[in-house]
C-alpha cells in the first residue's frame, strides 16, 4: 500500500472514531450523565469520554467495530492499564473530582444496533 493510501485510511479510522465518540456521547447524555471531557490525552494514556451521574466519575472506552463480539473483545489489558493512569491524571487535573467514584465502562457501537453501555466494564489493580 502507498503511504497516500495509509494516509487515507487512517483519516478514515479517525472519522469513523469521532463519529462513534459524539454517538456514545449523545447516548451516555440521555443516559443523564453528563460529559465532562472528549479525547482526554496526556503522557500516561488517553481517554476517549469522561463522564459524570452523580458521585460516579465514568472513564468510557467506546469501541466502533462491525459486531458486538468484536467489539466487546476489543478492550486489551494494555489499554486498560493505560486508560486508569490516563483516570488518575485527569482526576489530578481536576481536584474537585477528586471524592467521586470511578468507573471504567465501554460503549460499543456497532452498525444498525443501539449502543451498548457496558458500567463498570472491568476493575483496576
Amino acid at each position: 500500500m502507498t503511504p497516500a493510501g495509509r494516509g487515507h485510511r487512517r483519516r478514515d479510522a479517525q472519522r469513523r472514531g469521532l463519529r462513534a465518540e459524539s454517538l456514545a456521547a449523545w447516548w451516555l447524555r440521555l443516559k443523564g450523565y453528563r460529559v465532562l471531557a472528549r479525547g482526554f490525552r496526556c503522557p500516561a494514556g488517553e481517554i476517549d469520554l469522561v463522564a459524570r451521574r452523580g458521585r460516579t466519575l465514568a472513564v468510557v472506552e467506546v469501541k466502533a467495530r462491525p459486531g458486538l463480539a468484536e467489539a466487546s473483545g476489543a478492550v486489551t489489558h494494555t489499554q486498560r492499564r493505560r486508560i486508569a493512569r490516563a483516570a488518575e491524571a485527569f482526576v489530578q487535573r481536576h481536584p474537585a473530582l477528586a471524592g467521586c467514584a470511578i468507573r471504567f465502562d465501554v460503549v460499543m457501537i456497532v452498525p444498525r444496533q443501539w449502543p451498548k453501555h457496558i458500567a463498570d466494564a472491568w476493575q483496576t489493580g
